[in-house]
């Protein structure tokens, strides 16, 4: 399989000659050990998807250690958390940098012990599929916030994203563009053999109910999440969503956009939004074949919006960065209008909120961005430019502080 460059290489490689340890997450095939030993040839590498080498790792961990010895990279370390005290020991008795590279498809608190054995030795960085930039090539690696200053760095990479609903349609992993591969019979794969196997194993459901669950969780992309709802259509208690949904978010498979929380805007909803991270696997399960017939289906705002809602936490997420505490949405009836109001995402950053409207329009208005003044209630933060993401075809600034921009901005 050709290999495709990655916008967080070069993270990586800074991490690891910084870090006793590096940890690698992110979802099934979305590149992790494929990147890892393009970059770090030099490394010994063992997966713990080979179930000798998991024995040997919990029963004889000095004997593991003789047979790989550091430089390691471990793949799928979460299949073995006995590991993890072993590799404290390790560390500790020395100085050196990078001596483990670990992966794994499950975030750190779904590790046991990952926290507690290896806190303050491990540098956690996450890997998504491949965003618009790399698919393009675009150079360019950094977040999207709508300062100035980011307007006039993007501005000298800018590259139009053709065939954009054919990636919505695609999805995100590395295997459809390196390789010939059919999309049904890739997504095919993916759920049989990935989210059937290693998602299932934590769930502990017949296969079947697990479809129905998560076909209902992709149907609600870019909704705010509803447990009771879901629970309804598989036919399981809510508590039981509200466990699958948790492991589904700490797989990679959905994120969870929280509610922007600050004590003015009383009327909030404290609710999270549910997204696909992977909107090609949105589609597959929610049974939109073709590109074509996406774009103009009832579910077309919702999932190009889970689309860009995606691209935009890749590009913190490709720069090294932790998105949880600056993303956020917002719904509530603190305008004093009838009916609520939404922001679709509000990017927090330095103390000014950036509020982001996504709209699958050509024709932007200013009234599209009408709840973003509920955000000047708020003390001690300042609103910023608000943008308006859409299929603009240049940069259109709709006031002095609201800009309608292309989804080449991102």
């Amino acid at each position: 399989m050709a290999y495709i460059e990655r916008a967080i290489q070069k993270i990586l490689k800074e991490r690891v000659r910084s870090s006793k340890c590096l940890l690698l997450t992110g979802a099934r095939q979305v590149g992790k050990s494929t990147i890892l030993i393009h970059e770090f040839q030099d490394y010994n590498r063992v997966t713990f998807d080979d179930r000798l080498a998991r024995l040997q790792a919990r029963e004889e961990p000095n004997l593991f250690f003789l047979n790989n010895p550091c430089p390691l990279f471990i793949d799928e370390v979460q299949k073995e958390n006995s590991i993890l005290e072993e590799i404290k020991l390790r560390v500790d008795a020395s100085e050196k940098r990078g001596q483990f590279i670990l992966s794994g498809s499950q975030k750190l608190e779904l590790m046991k012990g990952m926290s507690e054995s290896l806190a303050g030795r491990v540098s956690v960085t996450e890997l998504s599929g491949l965003s618009l930039r790399e698919i393009f090539q675009v150079p360019f690696n950094r977040h999207f916030v709508p300062t100035d200053s980011y307007f006039s760095e993007r501005e000298k990479q800018l590259c139009s994203y053709d065939n954009l609903w054919e990636i919505i349609h695609k999805g995100s992993y590395p295997e459809l563009y390196a390789e010939d591969r059919g999309w049904q019979d890739f997504y095919a794969s993916y759920v049989n053999t990935y989210l059937e196997r290693d998602v299932n194993e934590l769930i502990v459901s017949d296969s079947i109910v697990f479809m129905k669950f998560l076909t209902a969780v992709a149907a609600r992309t870019g909704e705010i999440l509803n447990y009771a709802n879901i629970a309804g259509d598989v036919g399981v208690s809510e508590p039981t969503v509200k466990n699958w949904i948790s492991i589904l978010e700490r797989t990679g498979i959905i994120y969870l956009l929280q509610p922007y929380a600050a004590s003015a805007l009383n009327r909030a909803i404290h609710t999270p939004k549910v997204y696909f991270r992977d909107t090609g696997l949105a589609c597959y399960l929610t049974r939109w074949l073709t590109a074509d017939a996406l774009k103009n289906s009832a579910v077309a705002g919702s999932m190009f919006e889970t689309f860009l809602v995606s691209e935009i936490l890749k590009s913190y997420s490709n720069e090294g960065l932790d998105y949880r505490f600056s993303i956020f949405y917002y719904r509530g009836k603190d305008k004093r209008v009838s009916g609520e109001n939404e922001i679709d995402l509000i990017i927090e950053e330095n103390g000014v909120l950036y509020p982001i409207e996504i709209k699958m329009t050509g024709n932007p208005k200013a009234s599209m961005a009408a709840t973003n003044t509920v955000l000047d209630k708020i003390d001690a933060r300042k609103r910023g430019m608000g943008v308006i993401l859409c299929m603009v075809d240049k940069k259109t600034y709709l006031r002095e502080n609201l800009v309608a921009l292309p989804v080449s901005y991102i």
